[in-house]
């Protein structure tokens, strides 16, 4: 109980990436042909235009796995207090977040890229709050 209550801040934070990266990858996996569609179209004035199939995949897999790792971090501060897989996390959280972001700035579409800032302000948190 002590890793949980002295943790408790990353721990909420792993439990707000989760959910975000959790369900947006479960969300690309079972919609992914209206994920491709939207994507398509949101880039098709984009240098980005011809490679949207393999963007997707990657950002699939690699909120798959900040997903993965929150779950393991989670587990890790409570009941050893160890942080490479809460820090693993939070920075997988940050690169995914910066990925979007360049695209959404891409794209043009500002108010995307706003979102995803407000996401990417928790992310940094969490990252610092981890490592102190």
């Amino acid at each position: 109980m002590d890793h949980f209550i002295s943790n408790i801040v990353s721990i909420t934070i792993l439990l707000f990436l989760l959910i975000t990266f959790l369900q947006s990858g479960i969300d690309k996996l079972t919609d992914w042909k209206g994920n491709l569609s939207w994507l398509k179209e949101h880039f098709s004035a984009t240098f980005m235009r011809d490679m949207i199939p393999l963007l997707l995949a990657i950002v699939l897999v690699i909120e798959v796995v900040t997903a993965i790792c929150c779950i393991v971090g989670i587990y890790e501060l409570i009941v050893a207090n160890h942080k490479v897989y809460a820090i693993t996390a939070m920075f997988l959280g940050c690169i995914t977040l910066l990925m979007l972001l360049f695209g959404q700035r891409v794209a043009k579409d500002y108010q995307g890229a706003l979102t995803i800032t407000c996401y990417f302000i928790v992310a940094v948190f969490g990252l610092y709050v981890v490592t102190l």
